[in-house]
């Protein structure tokens, strides 16, 4: 799915679609437009619309625990020309960027959160992306390399099923990452609820410390994020269990987009080439 397709969507669905009317923030998983006082999201394909649906639910159940999370305008989701379309309340304007500091404090809430009654949190299938994505990259990556990835996921999985946790499991967010964090003018705020899951807690403090490794987070930035959390994830055994695991589905999260875009063909490439090479050092660069 292309902008030219998500605004299509968008027309279809009734909503504003021409640029001057809606303004792309995202496109990556889902295509993600503000109109108005709205934010629109639109999902890749039919399968993910309960996703969609729990995510509003968990919009709702958040608002009751009072996490500033970002929070739902419809109850429930469109389904579009096959795509499920979710409309939010848009967030102000942010006064910053988000740090890994201003995410701590909203994964403490979370992490402190019991299971909600009124809905069931899947498990973090972390890896359970990873045959849809290389399914949509066909074949504009090498097939060697996708067997390479499945071979990964069907060792890492049995693996991280089998770790014993430092924390106590129950829900979490699921993609940890600054970029999931609004600042706006009361604060920073969660957005992107469609990972939120319940598993181990540890999952979400993997993410920055892979983000530490891989991505070029400064190590200054990633020590204020531990302080303020309490604990660094780093010195649990299983790190390295979830980080290769994390690692896989963060290359095949890559490949669904090689067959549109050159940029991530050669971003994938460099990844699976370092995971061949069992090179943690490689730098790796985010789409």
């Amino acid at each position: 799915m292309d902008e030219a397709r998500a605004r299509e969507i968008l027309a279809a669905a009734g909503l504003p679609s021409r640029e001057s009317e809606a303004s792309l923030l995202a496109l990556g998983e889902n295509a993600v437009f503000a109109a108005g006082d709205r934010a629109v999201k639109i999902g890749r394909d039919a399968e993910l619309l309960p996703r969609a649906e729990r995510e509003l639910a968990l919009a709702d159940w958040l608002a009751e625990a009072d996490v500033p999370a970002v929070r739902a305008a419809e109850p429930k989701p469109l389904l579009v020309d096959g795509h499920p379309v979710t409309l939010w309340h848009r967030l102000p304007e942010a006064v910053r960027p988000a740090e890994p500091r201003d995410l701590a404090p909203l994964l403490r809430r979370i992490h402190a959160l019991a299971e909600p009654t009124e809905f069931t949190l899947p498990r973090r299938e972390l890896l359970g992306g990873v045959e849809r994505w290389l399914r949509l990259a066909g074949d504009a990556i090498d097939p060697a390399d996708a067997a390479f990835l499945r071979d990964r996921r069907d060792s890492f999985a049995p693996a991280a099923a089998a770790l014993t946790p430092h924390l106590t499991p129950g829900p979490i967010h699921g993609d940890a990452l600054p970029r999931n964090v609004h600042v706006g003018p009361d604060g920073p705020v969660l957005v992107d609820l469609e990972t939120f899951s319940s598993d181990l807690r540890e999952h979400d403090l993997v993410v920055l410390a892979l983000s530490r490794d891989r991505y070029g987070l400064d190590p200054a930035a990633y020590d204020a994020f531990t302080d303020a959390y309490g604990w660094d994830v780093r010195t649990w055994e299983g790190c390295a269990v979830l980080r290769g695991a994390r690692e896989t589905a963060s290359c095949a999260w890559v490949a669904q987009h090689a067959p549109t875009n050159p940029k991530a063909l050669t971003e994938f490439e460099r990844r699976v080439s370092s995971l061949r090479d069992d090179d943690p050092e490689v730098r790796w660069y985010p789409l």
